[in-house]
């Protein structure tokens, strides 16, 4: 999957990498001359007293060593351009793809997941690129290059390389296959721990009202010890990597000066030559130590890879139409024709073979007990699912056969629980309409009853909005919601229990003002109480997922029973009392 990935998203760069490996090879090569000319000085001009060749040679490895600086940084600068270009579109792809999902794939990896793969674990990948270009592709130059060149300085302790480079190597390996199911599952646990702080984040009032912190604290800190736990036995891993080859490093460094030493007194090596191929040695197994640290990134890395490809592979159970089709009707209507809708591994249906039509002009209730299936049913309209059975027809066309991006643009809808972007009240209003006046603002804050709270607020339309529109009441941002689908003039207007906080007052008014505003329009409603929709042209009764009512209010008092105790349980607190037929 690692391999995948970077292929994938690094082809862009393909002229900034063949840069930096040209650059590494220069800079390693530069880095390789200098223990040879170290060697001559040793034994050309200290030997033999010639200051004037040490300074000669000393000022070329000086300048080597200013080539080598220029040639290190350039390889760095595109290095990090590459690594980071990576991040960016890896993030991108990564985003796309998650708003390409139905809400059945984003439950299915939940979201504190999809965070954590759309941050940590792209820079976990990000960070092994990164060191790839500045650490690893210059050590093969090195490794292959200070092999040759320590032959050439004395090739019977060449020996001394051939054995403690495989040892390395060995060594490294063993450490690494135990490194990767660690990370893996630390992933996880990440996963697990950034769940756990959202819901406390989210839900901090539930926790304070119920004095639940202590009990939080310790689910927190379950979560954390979980992560550290893994954490420490990665740590430890890794932590074993640079002390194996510092310890190769020392062994064969006294090997090298001990039969070095004994050449030197038989004549057969001078003294340069033996300076020259120790610091070869320990150049060799620096890049080894180089290629160590890679080894230590790339378990994490491939872990990481593997779960950022899992969301990149999986596709949305919503898919556009090969062929769209364009309604080309000249009203708009909105049909169910025997929808029936299972979730996953669920052992009933939500929905059982509900039918009913509605046209422009007219307004269709959803009304039923809690779980009946109603949210589950205005979600099949903007296909955040798919009905499982039967289709939704817009205009006479199953919604699966029209472009989404179509579909979505003829919908507006208000979600059951609503959600204001951090911004301003006039940035969340154009995201329903970019083009929106000013004037057409006001215009929908007065129908959605909200003009009065806004004109009140520091800045009206400039007021500041925070992220969930937590400055604001539940109320306030229901009308806000309401006033964002407004102001998009859809030809399908979808509001799934959207006034369930305002007071009855406020919800008459803006029914009232809704009426000539949606005229044009396809309205379906979901509601919790009888006063919202009792003068909807048709109202639903669900009851497990069935159809137990369909008719107008006074039809439905006189053959519902389930709408009747509904009517009754709301009577006196919505000044229903004995509304019947003659209303």
């Amino acid at each position: 999957m690692l391999r995948r990935l970077l292929t994938t998203y690094l082809r862009p760069f393909r002229m900034e990498i063949i840069a930096v490996v040209v650059l590494q090879a220069l800079s390693s090569v530069a880095g390789l001359l200098l223990p040879t000319i170290n060697a001559d000085i040793i034994d050309r001009g200290v030997a033999r007293g010639d200051q004037g060749y040490i300074w000669r040679m000393g000022g070329i490895m000086m300048a080597i060593t200013f080539v080598q600086v220029v040639l290190s940084v350039a390889a760095v600068l595109y290095g990090s351009r590459v690594a980071m270009g990576f991040g960016r579109d890896a993030r991108r792809a990564i985003f796309g793809k998650v708003n390409e999902f139905s809400s059945r794939e984003v439950n299915q990896f939940g979201a504190p997941s999809l965070i954590t793969r759309i941050t940590n674990d792209v820079q976990q990948v990000q960070m092994l690129v990164l060191m790839t270009c500045t650490l690893l592709l210059g050590a093969p130059f090195t490794a292959v290059g200070g092999m040759v060149l320590a032959a050439h300085q004395d090739v019977d302790l060449s020996w001394i390389v051939m054995v403690s480079v495989p040892v390395v190597v060995v060594l490294l390996f063993f450490i690494v296959s135990r490194m990767v199911p660690t990370f893996r599952v630390m992933q996880t646990k990440i996963d697990r721990l950034n769940e756990i702080m959202r819901e406390q984040l989210s839900g901090i009032r539930v926790v304070r009202a119920f004095v639940r912190e202590p009990q939080e604290l310790a689910r927190f800190r379950e979560g954390s010890l979980e992560v550290t736990e893994r954490a420490l036995i990665g740590g430890r891993l890794m932590s074993l990597m640079f002390p194996t080859v510092t310890f190769i490093v020392n062994v064969s460094s006294f090997a090298v000066v001990w039969f070095g030493a004994n050449r030197i007194a038989d004549g057969t090596m001078q003294a340069g030559a033996l300076v020259a191929f120790l610091t070869y040695l320990v150049q060799i197994l620096m890049a080894v130590m180089m290629s160590t640290f890679m080894g230590a990134l790339y378990p994490r890395a491939s872990v990481s890879a593997d779960r950022i490809q899992e969301v990149l592979d999986t596709e949305s159970s919503v898919v556009a139409p090969a062929r769209p089709v364009v309604p080309t009707a000249a009203t708009t209507s909105l049909e169910f024709r025997g929808v029936g809708f299972s979730y996953p591994a669920a052992e009933q249906p939500v929905l059982h073979d509900v039918s009913v039509a509605v046209r422009a002009g007219e307004t269709l209730a959803i009304i039923g007990s809690t779980g009946s299936g109603k949210t589950t049913m205005v979600n099949l309209v903007p296909r955040l699912f798919d009905a499982t059975s039967g289709s939704v027809l817009v205009d006479g066309v199953d919604v699966r056969e029209i472009d989404p991006e179509v579909l979505w643009r003829r919908i507006g809808l208000v979600p059951q629980k609503p959600y204001l972007f951090s911004g301003t009240v006039a940035s969340n209003l154009r995201f329903g309409r970019d083009d929106a006046t000013e004037d057409e603002m006001w215009e929908v804050l007065r129908i959605a009853q909200a003009e009065d709270f806004v004109r009140a607020m520091p800045g009206g339309l400039d007021a500041t909005i925070a992220q969930g529109g937590t400055n604001v009441s539940g109320g306030q941002r229901q009308r806000l919601s309401i006033a964002r689908a407004l102001i998009k003039r859809p030809d399908i207007y979808v509001f799934d229990d959207s006034f369930s906080a305002l007071d009855v007052m406020t919800d008459s008014r803006l029914r009232a003002a809704l009426v000539p505003y949606t005229a044009h329009a396809v309205t379906m409603v979901v509601a919790q109480r009888v006063s919202t929709i009792r003068h909807a042209q048709q109202i639903l009764v669900l009851e497990d997922g069935r159809v137990v009512g369909h008719g107008t209010h006074d039809q439905l008092l006189a053959n519902c029973e389930t709408y009747e105790e509904i009517v009754s349980s709301q009577g006196s607190m919505n000044g229903l009392e004995g509304v019947g037929a003659g209303e």
